[in-house]
């Protein structure tokens, strides 16, 4: 056995995934900060449409790691999967660095150029995503299970960093709006350019010291091409291989096809959203018709699922940060902190900043709880999660009631609701993942990382509806106002628009109705925070009403 990880608290591994993890998401975060910015200002294209693009995008990126999880299981192991989709996800920033150095002279080759970058790092996140978070469990022996929550929320402060340095650095040079409030938009290229740069250094860290410290406990390399796992990697009596019948994968298809147009034909979902919805509920079923299961490994699958279907829900809510949030603090916020007018593509570096002051605390709290026999279970920790992001939409709504369309939104406000849904977050997120690592058999390990992904898929397709909504906030009243129009007056239909008044409407971006959600109108942003604290206020109270059920279907893991 390495007696150098025998005698640590936590494994060198952990450190190296940590770091790979770090840089991965400073690339991810930091390109999300500007992302919906650079479709609005540079190409030209609506803030909800912007909105649907960029729920579509995310809700791909956590899509994909079931695609990147299966192949990683059958073919080509973790390690390669790392690799692969780091690669590819700096290939996609650099043409995303294209896109923003070519919209001045070809402005449709611009968006062409958009979704193709978007697509290639969909398809390196699937790759990346799952297989990192799998491999933190197989660092531990198997009687430390327990130790996964704190493993893991170790393993999200190093998300975090890179969150944070993202959310910091992009927005800088990426994101320069002077004192007159005119944006640069030609500086996007530069935020697009070091994600890039970053995302390279991730891949390149991992490549060097993954032989060396990313191993199990007794010393064997963790990741490594199937066909090559030990039979010691696998608990006694368990399957090391997944057992599908070719009828079952049949029924997938057909399942899938179905459940995709219901979404798409019935629901009234775009294309994206209707696969991302579809292909989730059929991968849970596939994964239950597997024949090798034991009524125990089926028990804690299902708790997987059931925890799943209730982060949609936080995702939905959280991920406001990169489009309707971030268009308040651009339109609408008072952004003077400490003598200083933040970017508004910045506001959300606060996320990451409160997660890494607060992960080892969080990390301590869980250790101290469990020697005095008084851990929460996973799920009531979750539900803890979603109620404190109820909570941050509640204290934000209460502060936008009587803003007008006018006024602006002191930016402390849009501090405290990111350092309550950091609570949540911490409740919530790294829960999860240990969660997976904890319940899932190992053969389907990487798979059931990537189910676990599609509910954030999920909650980012859903993010994107929820951010669609986003009523006429101060900006758009104010420009209309310098053009001459009755905005109010138009949303309120006592007022008729001309047809010279339509056509700068349209040009400016600016929406001539209310918005509309489950058949109702959406009037002002009270109302649409409103909808986040009922929808979370909601999936918290019932995951915590379930958490005794689900504890028994745990069978004695917590």
């Amino acid at each position: 056995m390495d007696q150098t990880v025998a005698k640590e608290k936590h494994p060198k591994g952990l450190w190296v995934l940590f770091g790979t993890e770090m840089w991965e998401r400073f690339n991810f975060y930091g390109m999300r900060t500007i992302l919906t910015l650079f479709i609005v200002n540079a190409l030209m294209i609506s803030k909800e449409h912007s909105s649907i693009i960029y729920g579509g995008f995310l809700g791909l990126c956590y899509l994909t790691p079931m695609l990147g999880g299966f192949i990683s299981d059958k073919f080509l192991g973790n390690r390669n999967c790392i690799m692969l989709g780091g690669l590819m996800m700096a290939i996609g920033q650099s043409l995303l660095f294209t896109s923003a150095i070519t919209f001045s002279t070809n402005l449709e080759l611009a968006r062409t150029i958009l979704y193709i970058a978007l697509g290639v790092i969909i398809l390196g996140n699937g790759f990346f995503k799952p297989n990192i978070s799998s491999m933190v469990g197989s660092l531990y022996p198997r009687g430390e299970k327990n130790k996964l929550d704190t493993a893991f929320t170790i393993f999200y402060m190093g998300i975090n960093i890179g969150a944070f340095l993202g959310q910091f650095i992009c927005p800088i040079i990426g994101d320069v709006v002077d004192s007159a409030g005119h944006r640069d938009v030609f500086a996007f290229k530069y935020g697009f350019l070091a994600a890039s740069i970053a995302m390279l250094i991730g891949t390149t860290t991992f490549y060097f010291l993954k032989d060396k410290y990313v191993r199990t406990p007794e010393g064997r390399p963790i990741g490594g091409l199937p066909s090559k796992h030990d039979a010691a990697d696998y608990e006694e009596g368990e399957a090391t291989s997944a057992q599908f019948t070719s009828k079952s994968l049949a029924i997938a298809v057909v399942s899938f096809i179905t459940l995709a147009s219901i979404f798409y034909f019935v629901v009234g979902q775009n294309v994206i959203y209707s696969i991302i919805y579809g292909s989730g509920i059929t991968l849970a079923g596939l994964i239950l018709s597997d024949k090798s299961l034991t009524k125990v490994e089926t028990d804690r699958i299902l708790v997987i699922y059931i925890v799943s279907f209730f982060v949609i829900f936080f995702w939905a809510a959280f991920e406001q940060a990169g489009s309707s949030l971030t268009f308040i603090a651009d339109n609408q916020t008072d952004r003077n902190f400490l003598g200083w007018n933040m970017p508004p593509s910045m506001v959300q570096i606060f996320n990451g900043v409160f997660v890494v002051m607060l992960a080892v605390p969080f990390s301590m709290l869980w250790d101290k709880l469990r020697s005095i026999g008084k851990e929460p279970i996973s799920p009531m920790k979750q539900s803890f999660g979603l109620a404190l992001i109820a909570i941050s939409y509640f204290i934000i709504a209460n502060n936008v009631k009587d803003l007008g369309n006018h006024n602006l939104l002191a930016v402390k406000w849009l501090v405290l609701l990111y350092l309550i849904q950091t609570f949540g977050e911490l409740c919530l997120s790294p829960i999860g993942l240990s969660l997976v690592g904890k319940l899932a058999p190992k053969r389907f390990a990487s798979l059931l990382f990537g189910v676990f992904f599609l509910s954030n898929a999920s909650g980012y397709a859903l993010a994107g509806t929820l951010g669609s909504i986003l009523p006429a906030t101060g900006d758009d009243f104010n420009k209309a106002t310098k053009g001459g129009i009755d905005l109010q007056g138009i949303l309120d239909k006592t007022v008729t628009p001309s047809v010279e008044q339509a056509k700068f409407l349209v040009e400016n971006k600016i929406s001539d109705h209310y918005p509309v959600f489950a058949g109702f109108t959406i009037h002002n942003l009270y109302e649409f925070f409103m909808v986040f604290v009922i929808l979370c206020g909601i999936a918290s109270v019932l995951l915590f009403s379930i958490t005794p059920k689900l504890k028994k279907m745990m069978h004695g893991v917590n």
